[in-house]
């Protein structure tokens, strides 16, 4: 597999990258560099005399139009940033709505900031695109934007401020918001199995203003204030550097979902903070239609993106909880069966759509615990 880097200063080279895939481990290796990206021990960055401010990273897959509006609103936002230098990188993960050739074509080498091209043959997933980009960055801070989320003026220069301002916080989000304004979870508590619970059977969503059944995503508290948290979505997530030192960069064999929460875990281990700034604001798409899963039947994309959660929930519990692992199964089969019972032979539609979707998860979440051995290997990518 190659990646092709393209950026303002440089004609088109090759960096060579190859992938293994050894009992449960993904790893990534950068042949021009030999530097590995895989195991938590192996993954360290080199700080050394920092061209910029801030690294922007964003890992695109078949986001075109999004991904457009989100590198213009970069721009923007550094060009009203003058005290501060960025470089903004680019991974795209083996698309195929034309989104390299975009970026290529309308922002690398058109404005005073670079913007630098990776091209993947193959989808790496979230935290190994991520993680190659970060060995090629050159800022002080590392700063990761959904290719779906768009900053809002200000937004960059408080979170570099917060960071310069809080030697202890390692990892920062801001306060994501839909198109309409509405608030999304943006400093949320670590996974155990009895939240997991609170979420899986509506409790969270029915009485959010509990600090119980409010806890998963912190619904309970007032989020006009900043907050020391457990993790932040990675839909906007700065990070400093001498942290990730001591921790090691994203586990890639998390191929989607809960990397960033794995990455917050061991970042607190190691002593550091993460936090949350309601002031750093970022509106972010996914997080509206990612809220409404309807139909499974009706998008098979859907149904593999949520095989895709159940793996990683797997993968987490193994690796962070051990034999919990099993409970998060028995957990959402529980969940799933008892939806259907309720729903099954009921004459109204909507009801007989319940119980069959609750049908399809318990296969998918079985599906996934075979697929992982019960969390304790990751399959091969792209997944």
């Amino acid at each position: 597999m190659s990646l092709v880097l393209l950026d303002s200063k440089q004609r088109p080279q090759s960096d060579a990258i190859a992938t293994q895939t050894p009992a449960a481990t993904l790893s990534v290796q950068d042949a021009s560099r030999g530097v590995w990206l895989g195991d938590d021990s192996a993954t360290r960055t080199r700080p050394g005399r920092y061209a910029y401010t801030v690294s922007i990273i964003v890992v695109s897959f078949n986001t075109c139009k999004l991904l457009r509006e989100c590198l213009q609103s970069l721009l923007e936002e550094c060009a009203r940033t003058e005290d501060l230098t960025a470089e903004i990188l680019v991974v795209d993960n083996t698309s195929g709505d034309g989104s390299p050739e975009m970026v290529e074509r309308e922002f690398c080498g058109r404005s005073g900031v670079p913007v630098r091209l990776f091209q993947s043959e193959i989808n790496l997933g979230f935290g190994a695109a991520n993680n190659f980009a970060i060995e090629k960055a050159r800022g002080r801070y590392l700063l990761l934007v959904n290719s779906d989320a768009f900053l809002h003026p200000g937004a960059l220069r408080l979170a570099v401020k917060h960071m310069d301002d809080h030697p202890r916080t390692a990892l920062g989000g801001g306060r994501l918001v839909g198109r309409d304004g509405s608030w999304q979870p943006s400093g949320r508590c670590f996974h155990t199995i009895l939240r997991d619970a609170f979420v899986l059977s509506g409790l969270s969503a029915r009485f959010p203003h509990s600090r119980i059944f409010g806890a998963p995503d912190r619904t309970w508290a007032d989020q006009s204030l900043p907050a020391d948290v457990d993790w932040v979505p990675g839909a906007f997530f700065i990070m400093r550097r001498e942290a990730l030192e001591k921790t090691g960069l994203f586990d890639p064999r998390f191929f989607l979902y809960y990397e960033e929460t794995d990455l917050c875990r061991r970042v607190k281990a190691a002593g550091y903070a993460v936090s949350y700034w309601p002031d750093v604001v970022v509106t972010h798409i996914g997080g509206e239609s990612g809220r409404q899963l309807k139909s499974l039947n009706r998008s098979k994309s859907v149904s593999r993106v949520e095989l895709w959660r159940m793996r990683s929930t797997l993968l987490y519990y193994r690796k962070h909880h051990g034999w919990q692992a099993r409970m998060a199964l028995w957990l959402e089969l529980l969940i799933y069966t008892l939806r259907q019972m309720r729903n099954k032979g009921s004459n109204d539609p909507a009801r007989s759509a319940r119980a069959d979707q609750a049908s399809t998860l318990g296969s998918m979440m079985r599906q996934a615990w075979r697929e992982t051995n019960g969390g304790r290997i990751s399959p091969p990518v792209p997944w």
